[in-house]
């Protein structure tokens, strides 16, 4: 596996740790350009009481603001979770030429879990690598659940 894989997903689980430590459900997200992490993302979904602010979303804004366009064509995402259908059309949108994933979400993972909603005739389709430190990337989120329920 690539090196560079491995150091932006650990930047990536960066961040989910940040939004543990918030009480956010730990999904961390950082966009890449030019091998330079541009923007990064976390869960606000608990604190901001908005149903749109998951990682990816804040990552993606973040980005479009440091280009200074809504086009990021020649951005790599990284985030520790599988992203849902709201994430994965911003990604569409966005126009990110790569999406790199922790780990597979069965409850909404919309990169393969569920659907895989890059296959339909969109306008963009992303190339798609899962489980890049899947081990890591599962835990953090088995761990806060776990923690949750005591």
């Amino acid at each position: 596996m690539n090196n560079n894989h491995i150091k932006y997903m650990k930047e990536a689980l960066k961040e989910a740790q940040k939004a543990a430590e918030e009480l956010e459900v730990p999904v961390g997200a950082v966009v890449v350009y030019k091998n330079e992490i541009i923007s990064r993302g976390r869960n606000h979904r608990e604190s901001l009481q908005n149903a749109l602010f998951h990682a990816e979303i804040e990552a993606i804004n973040n980005a479009c603001k440091k280009l200074n366009s809504w086009r990021l064509i020649d951005c790599a995402l990284y985030v520790t979770l599988e992203p849902c259908p709201m994430c994965t059309g911003a990604i569409i949108n966005a126009r990110i030429s790569e999406v790199f994933y922790g780990t597979d979400d069965p409850k909404a993972g919309s990169c393969g879990s569920i659907v895989i909603l890059f296959s339909l005739p969109y306008n963009h389709k992303p190339a798609v690598t899962s489980g890049i430190l899947n081990d890591e990337c599962k835990e953090i989120l088995t761990d806060f659940f776990k923690k949750l329920r005591k």
